[in-house]
C-alpha cells in the first residue's frame, strides 16, 4: 500500500469512540478497510456499516467468512485476513496494542509497519502504545479522547447481590458455567458468551442481555474487546488466566480492557469483583485513572518468507528483527506446525519448489480452532497438504464430506456443540480456499449451513441450562417465595411392563395420560426463524410500490422517513411473538436492505466508470442520484453549461440522457425500477402527496390535487402543465414542438386529451 498516506494514531481508554470515530471517517471515504481482533466484532461492525450503506458495498473478510459482493467498497475484516494488497483510500486497525500478545502480536505490527490507506490510515487502541507508535511510525499523528462516561469501583460483592445489568467475567469455561448456574438459581438465569461461540449463538445470547430478558451475563474476556453491551456493572470473578502456556496474572491494562464494557457512551459504570476475590492495591485506583505502564516491545515476525525450500522458510520465520523495540514471536502456531511436519520424510520430498512450499505454508496457516492435541492437528495438516500437492491438487471429496458428516450432528450437551463448531470452522476455513476444493461455494454454504445448526442447538442447550423460561416470571415468583415449578426438559422414556403383569393396567393408564416427545418450544423456533432473516440473502426480500417489505406472504415492515430520500429508515411490523433483541436484529437487516434497494437502484450511476467522469459530469450525476434517476435541465444549468462534447458522449454511453428540459437515465424508467423508486417516495413524501403507480406503458398521468410535483419528478414524470410526463416522451415531444409541430398534433404523444395539449406544450416550451 502507499505511503503518502496520512496517519492518526487514536490511542485512549475505552469508551472513547474509538471504533465509532473510524467507522465514520471511513465512511466519509470512497473506500476503505478496517481490520478487528475478533470475528465477533468484525460480523458486529459489517452489520452496522451495511445498516448505513447497505450491503452490496460492503465485504465482510474473516478467516472462516467471506460474504463480498461484486464492488464492494467498504472492507471489513479481522485483522489477519486482511486482503492487504488491496488499496484503497482509508485504512484502520482496531486494538492496536495486541502487537504486544505473545501469538497473534506480530500480525499487528505487521500492518502497524507495513500497511497503509492511498489517503488516510488510523490505528485504534490504548494509551500503553503511545512511546512505541512514536518511535515507530514518527510521522503518526497522536490523538487522544476522553472517556465518554465515569469508571468508578464498586469493591467486592456478593454473587447473590449484583446489580441488574452487570457482567461476571472469569477466565476458564467451567467456571463460566458454574456462576451462571447459580445466577440462574438465584436471580433467573444469565447469557453466556465465551470466546469459542460462533457469532450466530453469541448474538442470541447478548440479544437475550439487551433486551432485558436476562438481567446478566457471564463472560469470558472475550467482552473485552469492542463489543457493545448495555453493561451496567462489571464484576471479576477470577483475575489469572491460561494464555495457552501457561495460567498467569491479568496485567491492570487487561483489567481495564475489560472493566471498560460497564457503561458505554454516557451512561456511567462501575467494576468491582465477587466476594470473596479482591482487586490487588492500587489496580482500582489505576482502571480509573487509565494509567497503566507503556508496552516496551511488540512481538514481530519477517514478512519477506523465503520459499525456496522448508529449511530457507524456517530460517526467515526465524529471522530476528534489527530494531530493540521489537521481539521475534516465539512458538507461534504456524511456525510450530511447520516445523514438526518438516521432520516428515514424504513431505519434505514434496515441498520441493517455491509452489510447493508456499502451499506447504498455507496449510500450516491453517488454524487450530479445535485446540486439542497439537499433534491432532498436524496429522490434519499433514493429510490436507498430501493432498493437495498429489496429482489431483485438491481435497478427496469423499473423504472430507465424510469429516464434515461427522460433525452434522445437533445431539450432546453445550461442550460437544462447542466441540463441534469448533471442528466445522476449520472445515469453513479450508472451504474458503477455492483451490482446494472442488466447487468451492457448495462447501461454503454447506459449512456453513451445520455451523448455524450447531450455532441453534447450542443457543437452545444453553438456555435450557442457564435460563428459567419466562425468566421474569421465574425472578418474581423467587422474590415472593414461590418455588417455579420444575421444568421438564424432554418426556420420561416409557417403561415397558408384560402383559398380564400385575401394574399393566397401571403402566397403560400412565403410557395414556404421559404427554408426548417434548416439542420445540415456540420461542425456540422463533429464534431460528429470526436467524434465517438476519442471514438472509437481499433476494429473499420483496418491497412494493408502497414500501411495504415482504418475505414471501409474510409482512416484515415499512420503508419509513429517514434522514434523506435516499437514506429511508424501517418501521418493523406487529412481531408481538418475537422479543426486544431479536427485533432489533431483523430490523438491522432490513434497513440494510432498504440501503441495498437504493444502491441496486441506483446502480446505473455508481459504476466505477460513471464515477471517473470529469467534474462537471460528476456534478449532473450527483443531482440524478439526489432525484432518483431525474433531475430538472433547468436546475443543473451550470453543469450542463461546462459539458465539453465528449462528456456529453461519455454519459450518454452510460445511459445519461442531457435533454434540454429534463435529464434522465432511461434504464431507471423501466417498471420494476419505477416501483422502486415509488417505494423512497411513499417512504419520504407525507402521506396523500405520493402519486399513485402509473399503468405500464402509461407515458403520462394527471396531476393529482395535493401530491407533491417533485415526488411526481422523482418517479420520473415531471409535471408540465397538468400532466406528469414520462422524462423521455416529455424531451421527445419538446423537441417536436422546437422543430415546428404543432401542440394539437402531439396529444396521442403526450398521452393526454387535445384540450390539454396546449397547456401542456406551453409549459413544456417554457
Amino acid at each position: 500500500m502507499a505511503d503518502a498516506s496520512a496517519i492518526t494514531a487514536v490511542l485512549g481508554p475505552t469508551n472513547t469512540g474509538k471504533t465509532h470515530r473510524a467507522i465514520e471517517r471511513m465512511l466519509s471515504h470512497d473506500s476503505g478497510m478496517i481490520g478487528l481482533p475478533l470475528r465477533l466484532l468484525a460480523r458486529e461492525v459489517y452489520d452496522r456499516v451495511t445498516t448505513r450503506v447497505g450491503e452490496a458495498r460492503v465485504a465482510l473478510v474473516t478467516g472462516e467468512e467471506k460474504r463480498v459482493p461484486r464492488r464492494p467498497d467498504y472492507w471489513v475484516c479481522t485483522v489477519e485476513a486482511m486482503p492487504i494488497d488491496l488499496e484503497v483510500d482509508f485504512l484502520a486497525i482496531d486494538e492496536i496494542q495486541l502487537a504486544g500478545h505473545d501469538q497473534r502480536g506480530h500480525v499487528f505490527t505487521e500492518r502497524l509497519l507495513l500497511s497503509r490507506g492511498r489517503r488516510e490510515t488510523w490505528f485504534l487502541g490504548a494509551d500503553t502504545m503511545r512511546p512505541l507508535m512514536s518511535e515507530l511510525v514518527p510521522t503518526a499523528k497522536l490523538v487522544q479522547h476522553p472517556r465518554l462516561s465515569r469508571l468508578a469501583s464498586a469493591g467486592t460483592g456478593k454473587l447473590s447481590r449484583l446489580p441488574p445489568r452487570s457482567a461476571v467475567v472469569a477466565f476458564s469455561t467451567p467456571q463460566v458455567y458454574e456462576i451462571a448456574e447459580r445466577l440462574r438459581a438465584q436471580r433467573g438465569g444469565a447469557a453466556v458468551v465465551l470466546g469459542a461461540l460462533s457469532p450466530r449463538t453469541r448474538n442470541a445470547q447478548v440479544a437475550m442481555f439487551q433486551s432485558g430478558e436476562v438481567d446478566y451475563l457471564v463472560a469470558t474476556d472475550a467482552i473485552g474487546m469492542g463489543l457493545n453491551l448495555d453493561v451496567r456493572h462489571v464484576a471479576f470473578a477470577a483475575l489469572r488466566k491460561f494464555d495457552g502456556r501457561d495460567v498467569r496474572d491479568l496485567d491492570p491494562a487487561e483489567l481495564a480492557q475489560i472493566a471498560g464494557r460497564a457503561g458505554r457512551h454516557l451512561t456511567d459504570g462501575t467494576f468491582g469483583t465477587v466476594a470473596p476475590l479482591a482487586l490487588p492495591d492500587g489496580i482500582a485506583a489505576a482502571i480509573e485513572a487509565h494509567r497503566f505502564p507503556p508496552l516496551r516491545r511488540l512481538l514481530w515476525r519477517s514478512s519477506e518468507l523465503d520459499r525456496s525450500s522448508i529449511d530457507a522458510l524456517l530460517a526467515s520465520l526465524r529471522e530476528p528483527p534489527r530494531v530493540r523495540s521489537l521481539k521475534l514471536v516465539r512458538d507461534a502456531e504456524d511456525t510450530a506446525a511447520l516445523a514438526r511436519l518438516a521432520e516428515d520424510p514424504e513431505i519434505r520430498a514434496r515441498a520441493r519448489g517455491e509452489a510447493a512450499v508456499g502451499l506447504l505454508w498455507d496449510v500450516c496457516r491453517i488454524p487450530d480452532f479445535r485446540k486439542l492435541l497439537f499433534e491432532s492437528h498436524v496429522a490434519l495438516l499433514a493429510e490436507v497438504y498430501g493432498q493437495l500437492s498429489g496429482p489431483k491438487a485438491a481435497l478427496d471429496t469423499d473423504w472430507m464430506a465424510a469429516r464434515v458428516a461427522e460433525i452434522d450432528d445437533v445431539g450432546g450437551d453445550i461442550d460437544t456443540l462447542i466441540t463441534r463448531i469448533a471442528s466445522i470452522r476449520t472445515w469453513t476455513y479450508i472451504s474458503n480456499h477455492a483451490r482446494w476444493v472442488r466447487d468451492a461455494a457448495a462447501w461454503q454454504d454447506r459449512t456453513r449451513a451445520i455451523e448455524d445448526r450447531l450455532s441453534d442447538a447450542l443457543h437452545e442447550r444453553l438456555v435450557q441450562r442457564f435460563v428459567e423460561r419466562g425468566g421474569g416470571a421465574a425472578r418474581g415468583a423467587r422474590s415472593s417465595g414461590a418455588r417455579p415449578a420444575p421444568r421438564r426438559a424432554e418426556a420420561e422414556e416409557p417403561v415397558s411392563v408384560p402383559e398380564g403383569h400385575p401394574f399393566a393396567r397401571i403402566a397403560a393408564l400412565r403410557a395414556l395420560l404421559a404427554p408426548g416427545p417434548a416439542a420445540p418450544a415456540p420461542e425456540d423456533d422463533r429464534a431460528r426463524w429470526v436467524e434465517s432473516i438476519v442471514g438472509a440473502p437481499h433476494e429473499r426480500f420483496s418491497v412494493d410500490a408502497a414500501g411495504r417489505i415482504h418475505d414471501g406472504d409474510q409482512l416484515l415492515g415499512q420503508l419509513a422517513r429517514g434522514p434523506a430520500l435516499l437514506l429511508p429508515d424501517v418501521r418493523l411490523a406487529a412481531l408481538e411473538d418475537v422479543g426486544p433483541g431479536a427485533r432489533s436484529r431483523v430490523l438491522r437487516r432490513l434497513v440494510a436492505f432498504a440501503r441495498d434497494l437504493v444502491e441496486e437502484l441506483l446502480g446505473p450511476l455508481r459504476s466505477p466508470a460513471v464515477r471517473a467522469l470529469p467534474g462537471a459530469a460528476r456534478g449532473i450525476v450527483y443531482q440524478l442520484e439526489q432525484g432518483l434517476g431525474t433531475a430538472a435541465a433547468r436546475e443543473a444549468w451550470e453543469q450542463v453549461a461546462e459539458l465539453a462534447p465528449e462528456d456529453r458522449a461519455l454519459l450518454k454511453a452510460h445511459g445519461i440522457e442531457v435533454g434540454e428540459r429534463v435529464i434522465y437515465v432511461q434504464q431507471l424508467l423501466r417498471r420494476g425500477a419505477l416501483e422502486r423508486r415509488l417505494a423512497l417516495c411513499a417512504a419520504w413524501f407525507d402521506r396523500g402527496r405520493v402519486p399513485a403507480c402509473p399503468a405500464p406503458g402509461a407515458v403520462s398521468v394527471p396531476v393529482a390535487r395535493g401530491v407533491d410535483p417533485r415526488a411526481y419528478a422523482a418517479i420520473g414524470y415531471p409535471v408540465f402543465g397538468t400532466r406528469a410526463i414520462r422524462a423521455d416522451v416529455a424531451e421527445r415531444v419538446h423537441r417536436a414542438l422546437v422543430s415546428g409541430e404543432p401542440a394539437a398534433r402531439l396529444s396521442s404523444w403526450m398521452g393526454c386529451p387535445a384540450r390539454e395539449a396546449p397547456q401542456v406544450a406551453a409549459s413544456l416550451l417554457g
